[in-house]
């Protein structure tokens, strides 16, 4: 073989040796890049309260639309949109002069009137707080002192004139004495006829009078009455706060009238707020008053709030196929605003078990737009998707996408892809 021909065999066989060597370099370094340590844990599974999630938006405990009880024209407004107020406090003043002046025309007419009874009662005899009797009135006492008089004397007449008629037959006494007797008798009892009268017509005259009495009482009562209604007036022209809130609205200015149809402010009670949920009518066996609703807002999103179930609604939606339950949140921070929309969980009386994992080894990916856990099965990585519950401290609730009891990875997360060798 000549020199040439040798070359070029050697020339192969170094070349396909290197080819060779190069090859199996490559596929250490790639098994070797994949087999990186990670550390792990393990998924448990624990028992928990049942609970399931629901929808809705805060509303306030009170929301009052406040309009003045008379009408007038607005002197003050005191308060702005946005101020908080207490129970009693002044939020619109109206103009109150003329409520002032017919206050003092009633307190007159009050003074007037009992004037008039205290009149009619001296009338009549009558002491303040004394009940009425006709016999102390002082024409029916002299009335009937001459009536007892009169009676007393008919009744002496009358002894003196049987006297007579028995003296006249013995002939004893003349005839002449006897017919003056007897006209004495006559004109006794016609005296006692005539003052009995008089005595009867002076009592129902009383009677009458205690009428006059009753009527001036009657004054009396409709003047305190109409003292009352122009101090209440008077009261009405200073409009106030229902309740402690926040005022939310205040269309009234100084200057406008304003009558008992047009508001002038509103107000909301906040210190404790409801959550109207919309809930999914499969839940309606298990939904009571009573039980406990934990619930996040957007504005505070790591703070869980906690109310309970006051009202639910026993019809269910035709449309939607849910129903209405209500929940009482305590809110003594003003943290919830009525409009807030809220992601609620009611918390059942059951215990369910739920598997747990810790945070860090959950991560969210954009492309797919879903959490995702990577677990370990005989040393290799394996993509699971997995949908995410309550965060317990350092642990988060997997609702689905692993039954338990699986090893998960916890860092280096970006380093791994499905299928990859974990030491």
């Amino acid at each position: 073989m000549s020199r040439f021909k040798l070359f070029l065999v050697s020339t192969c066989v170094f070349a396909l040796a290197v080819s060779c060597g190069g090859k199996k370099s490559d596929a250490k370094m790639e098994n070797e890049s994949e087999k990186i340590v990670f550390q792990t844990a393990r998924a448990v599974v624990r028992d928990i309260s049942g609970s399931f999630q629901a929808n809705g938006s805060f509303i306030a405990e009170e929301t009052s639309d406040i309009n003045p009880a008379v009408g007038g024209r607005v002197e003050a407004t005191p308060v702005d949109v946005g101020s908080f107020v207490v129970r009693g406090q002044i939020i619109c003043q109206l103009e109150k002069k003329d409520a002032e002046l017919r206050l003092e025309q009633a307190r007159a007419t009050l003074e007037q009137a009992k004037f008039m009874l205290s009149q009619a009662e001296s009338r009549v005899g009558l002491r303040a707080g004394a009940e009425f009797n006709p016999e102390n009135v002082p024409e029916v006492l002299a009335s009937k002192a001459a009536f007892d008089a009169a009676t007393a004397s008919s009744r002496l007449a009358a002894a003196d004139a049987r006297r007579y008629e028995n003296l006249i037959k013995s002939g004893d006494v003349s005839q002449s004495a006897f017919d003056r007797v007897r006209t004495q008798h006559e004109t006794a009892e016609a005296a006692a006829d005539s003052a009995r009268k008089q005595y009867e017509a002076q009592m129902n005259a009383a009677r009458q009078s205690f009428g006059a009495v009753e009527a001036a009482r009657a004054s009396l009562a409709a003047a305190e009455s109409q003292l009352s209604m122009a101090q209440k007036n008077l009261e009405d022209t200073s409009v106030r706060a229902p309740f402690d809130g926040y005022i939310t609205d205040r269309p009234a200015t100084v200057g406008q009238w304003r009558g008992s149809a047009d508001k002038v402010a509103t107000m909301v009670r906040i210190s404790t707020v409801k959550l109207q949920l919309q809930i999914p009518e499969q839940r309606a066996g298990m939904t009571k008053n009573g039980m406990e609703v934990t619930a996040r807002v957007v504005a505070w999103p790591d703070r869980d709030f906690t109310g309970r179930l006051i009202a639910v609604v026993p019809s269910i939606s035709m449309n939607s196929r849910t129903f209405l339950a209500e929940a009482r949140f305590d809110n003594p921070d003003a943290a919830l605003r009525p409009g807030m929309y809220a992601t609620a969980r009611v918390i059942l009386d059951e215990m369910i078990k739920a598997v747990f994992v810790p945070s860090r080894a959950v991560f969210y990916d954009n492309t797919t737009d879903a959490n995702h856990v990577y677990t370990v099965v005989n040393g290799i990585a394996r993509l699971n998707v997995v949908q995410t519950g309550d965060v317990q401290g350092n642990e988060i609730r997997i609702l689905s996408g692993l039954k338990g009891e699986e090893t998960v990875v916890l860092d280096n997360l970006a380093d791994l892809h499905d299928g990859a060798t974990v030491n």
